[in-house]
């Protein structure tokens, strides 16, 4: 897949042309107008192209380093690079009726095109035909990754707000009358990037040289993990499929272990004296 050829786009086609072709696609094939088999498929694939060449640095990387590079199977990607692997910025999730749908807007607010859809404008796009109230609910970091229901005063009313496994910062859920934004905490131990997450693991420099098999955690429980002999410090372990759920998806991220070799700051002469012969030795 080519993120131009999704758009109908070329490289040399201007920001704003990029974003009229996105527009009109995203109309044509948005699920709530396209009750074909392959709509959401499709309009899946025009917002992942559209976050990525609507944005200089990201459209820089997909020219420099190709489409592979911006899959979730890339395997030059590294957690936390610009552009590469996750997914961020606005998802919107439907919760009319209690039936939860969802649909990646990449980057996009999504209300610059419902605006469209359904007769109002984007809260920065001026007045509405229809208002709509907006309510940011805070999230836990486990709450986000397992999902929550909550049960909340909203206009006055009781309400029950389900929120799904896998949401993040700027999360839009919409209910009939009104648009819950969702706020996510950071975790003292993982670091999210997009549905993958990362987690620091010290290890002595013994394991590190020898290899060893050690407890870590993921965001569900503990596991055996193996520690390779000749582990440097600052490499990565990926656990596939450990990462956090996408919502309403069977899917999930991954999980990567950053290993950190721990070097003593004092040791004693027997140790120091083991360590020159080992040095010896190598040399």
């Amino acid at each position: 897949m080519d993120y131009y050829s999704v758009l109908g786009v070329s490289k040399s086609s201007t920001p704003q042309e990029i974003k009229t072709a996105y527009r009109k696609l995203a109309l044509k094939w948005h699920p709530d107008r396209n009750k074909s088999k392959e709509a959401e498929k499709k309009f899946k694939e025009i917002n992942q192209a559209y976050e990525v060449l609507s944005d200089p640095k990201k459209k820089q990387n997909y020219d420099q380093f190709g489409h592979e590079a911006f899959t979730q199977s890339g395997g030059g990607r590294s957690p936390g690079a610009s552009g590469f692997g996750g997914q961020s910025g606005f998802q919107y999730y439907s919760n009319v009726g209690g039936q939860g749908s969802n649909f990646d807007f990449g980057g996009v607010d999504p209300f610059d095109i419902f605006e469209q859809f359904f007769g109002f404008r984007s809260p920065q796009g001026g007045s509405r035909r229809q208002s709509r109230s907006v309510f940011q609910m805070n999230l836990s970091f486990q709450e986000a990754v397992r999902g929550v229901t909550k049960t909340s005063v909203i206009n006055g009313k009781e309400k029950t707000i389900k929120v799904p496994a896998g949401v993040d910062s700027g999360s839009r859920i919409r209910f009939s009358d009104f648009d819950i934004v969702v706020q996510v905490q950071s975790d003292h131990e993982f670091r999210r990037e997009g549905q993958d997450v990362v987690i620091e693991k010290e290890i002595s420099y013994p394991q590190a040289v020898l290899g060893d098999v050690v407890s870590v955690k993921t965001i569900e429980e503990s596991i055996k993990l193996k520690i390779k002999p000749g582990t440097k410090s600052g490499s990565m372990t990926r656990l596939k499929g450990k990462g956090i759920p996408y919502p309403n998806s069977k899917n999930r991220g991954d999980q990567y272990v950053v290993w950190r070799v721990k070097i003593p700051q004092n040791i004693s002469g027997k140790a120091k004296k083991l360590i020159e012969e080992l040095r010896d030795e190598l040399n």
